[in-house]
């Protein structure tokens, strides 16, 4: 296709409405008319995913090249209850460091009119207001940037291209001691160690959990080596003390674990290139050379450093003595598919694991899986169980007995004295505990903002309150404060299927300019699954066709269709011997009910360069 030539059929763009208003625009209001002449990119995110975390940082160099011709937009769409609270969504706005206005839409109204089925997607619109591509998933910053420089080419000739600066007005920034921080370590010396995660540093503060003793790292974004002051991080999570004395350090977004020298100062990097990994890179070998993915929490457990790898939604390990210089990193858990399912290590399904801790008894790794609101644990042999929790769309603030409790997103875990453990329940603003002894669920402290992590000191539990900017110590009460219990289920309207047969399409073309890999076999992989698992009479399972027949039992009226897809595309160019090879992969959860005369089809867009 050449640069000038007509397209499809276009797409007026719907308007762009929320209920909760605009964000980083200096107070302004903006429709579509106002950005007419601009290249808009809608970015459909929550703050709890992943995936979109993921992709706001690949979008960051199309922002900065294209700033003068590119708008995008963030618009919020929440799957939690608490993300639907206006100042949850500024706090996050500010903690992931988006530099693009962002429309509150608390009550999904665009979501609904642009048809969108998953987070994160991206929908690209010309400067004349008509929709020209759209995407789910992460991995499409190279497409789309090629589809950008494009239309740059045909609205500049047409005189319909308009330049110069955009919307976006940064925030004012709040002169706090810590910003959004993110995980917490007791020091031997009784000082606390912080991940002060949106500043991009490591923070010691003296016991009092207040007066700062010293910064490690620059407080600028990057990935560097070196001393306290040189050095960088990419906001830095999850801290845990190694047998030498150091700290390894979940460095996130740089996608790598550091090392800190407490004595020095001196930093690191023990494992990850500073690439994120995808589906067909390897999974195990050299600690420096194999490509980690957003890894949120450590725990050192049986003699190996436990990685939360959040980005991959598996449970991965560094071992120091591994073969090679440097040591190794393996899969210890989890299949990269996104669920909830207990058994074998190699078998078990997780959904963003993000903290973690070793009971007291060291018999067991205790883990928050928070994208299910789950509480998990891994045993000796690598077996993985679920304490509390049922599944990706069931969360609450419940206690009592187990089976029955919900928490809400938690990030933190941390093991009490007496075997039981202690949950930072993120989004409830709560602090809970599980006791495997009763089966019991209940409520140590309400009245949190987003804690994020916990420490012990002696009778006391010091709380990472991530959206206040502090330490908060507390004493463990002898009994759960009483709260009242409330369950919600993620709020999406659901699709009227037909009973009996359903064909499922998962649409993808690749981009301009490639073509589909085939060089090492099949290039693309769909896998299907259902809650509940009797929904699916026929078609679950995974294979590479992208279309497939399910067939829904009648007997189930309503449930949740699970589809993971992905396609492997390389550029087409036969005069280049390497080509720059990309994966699209997304996972979807689509609500379906079961109707007389409901549809037949389930098209599900991974990928497509027209409209």
């Amino acid at each position: 296709m050449s640069d000038l030539a007509p397209r499809r059929a276009r797409v007026r763009a719907p308007e762009l409405i929320g209920k909760g208003g605009w964000l980083n625009t200096g107070g302004e209001q903006y429709t579509l008319a106002d950005l007419r002449g601009r290249i808009v990119v809608l970015d459909f995110w929550t703050f709890c995913c992943i995936n979109c975390l993921h992709v706001l940082d690949e979008l960051r160099e199309l922002e900065e090249k294209h700033r003068d011709t590119v708008v995008i937009i963030g618009v919020h769409s929440p799957k939690f209850v608490h993300e639907a609270e206006h100042q949850a969504v500024v706090d996050a706005v500010e903690r992931y460091h988006v530099e693009h206005p962002v429309l509150d839409d608390p009550e999904l109204a665009t979501w609904k009119q642009y048809a969108v089925r998953a987070w994160p997607t991206l929908v690209v619109i010309d400067p004349e207001g008509y929709v020209v591509a759209q995407h789910a998933g992460e991995g499409h910053a190279h497409a789309i940037e090629k589809l950008v420089e494009e239309l740059e080419a045909e609205h500049e000739a047409k005189g319909t291209l308009r330049r110069g600066d955009g919307p976006y007005v940064a925030p004012e920034p709040e002169p706090t001691v810590l910003r959004f921080p993110g995980k917490a370590l007791v020091l031997p010396g009784g000082s606390y160690l912080v991940s002060d995660t949106t500043r991009h540093q490591l923070v010691e503060l003296d016991a009092d959990g207040e007066t700062v003793l010293r910064r490690i790292g620059s407080g600028a974004r990057g990935f560097a080596d070196g001393t306290a002051a040189a050095a960088s991080f990419n906001e830095p999570q999850g801290l845990a003390l190694l047998d030498d004395g150091a700290v390894v350090v979940a460095d996130t977004v740089n996608h790598a674990l550091r090392r800190l020298d407490l004595e020095t100062g001196y930093v690191t990097t023990l494992a990850g290139t500073g690439r994120q990994w995808w589906q067909g890179s390897p999974t195990s070998g050299p600690a420096r050379e194999v490509d980690l993915s957003s890894p949120w929490d450590v725990a050192v457990f049986g003699g190996r450093v436990w990685i939360a790898m959040a980005g991959v939604h598996q449970l991965w390990t560094y071992d120091p003595a591994g073969d090679g210089e440097g040591g190794t990193v393996a899969v210890a858990a989890g299949t990269t598919n996104e669920g909830l399912v207990d058994g074998p290590g190699e078998q078990a399904w997780f959904a963003q694991p993000s903290g973690l801790a070793v009971s007291a008894d060291g018999e067991r790794l205790w883990l928050a899986d928070s994208e299910t609101s789950a509480l998990r644990w891994v045993d000796r042999e690598g077996a993985v169980h679920t304490a509390v929790g049922t599944g990706l769309f069931d969360f609450g603030h419940r206690d009592g007995a187990a089976e029955q409790a919900l928490f809400q997103h938690p990030l933190g875990v941390t093991a009490l004295p007496d075997g039981s453990v202690a949950v930072s329940d993120t989004y409830n603003h709560a602090l809970r505990r599980y006791d495997p002894a009763t089966g019991e669920v209940t409520t140590l402290a309400t009245d949190l903002r987003e804690p994020s992590d916990a420490v012990l000191v002696g009778d006391d539990i010091v709380v990472v309150e991530s959206a206040r900017h502090r330490l908060t110590r507390l004493r463990l009460p002898e009994e759960a404060v009483k709260v009242a219990s409330v369950a919600h289920r993620t709020q999406r309207a659901a699709t009227d299927v037909a009973p009996g047969a359903l064909r499922l399409d998962v649409i993808f073309q690749a981009p301009a300019g490639q073509k589909l890999d085939t060089r090492y076999g099949p290039s693309t992989r769909l896998l299907v699954s259902s809650t509940p698992p009797g929904l699916l009479l026929k078609g679950e399972g995974a294979d590479t066709d992208l279309s497939r027949t399910l067939e829904l039992d009648p007997s189930v009226p309503e449930g949740v269709l699970h589809v993971s897809a992905m396609a492997a595309s390389c550029d087409d160019d036969p005069a280049n011997e390497y080509p720059a090879c990309h994966v699209h992969q997304q996972d979807w959860g689509v609500p379906v009910r079961i109707t007389d005369g409901g549809t037949d089809r389930l098209p599900l867009v991974l990928a497509g360069m027209d409209a």
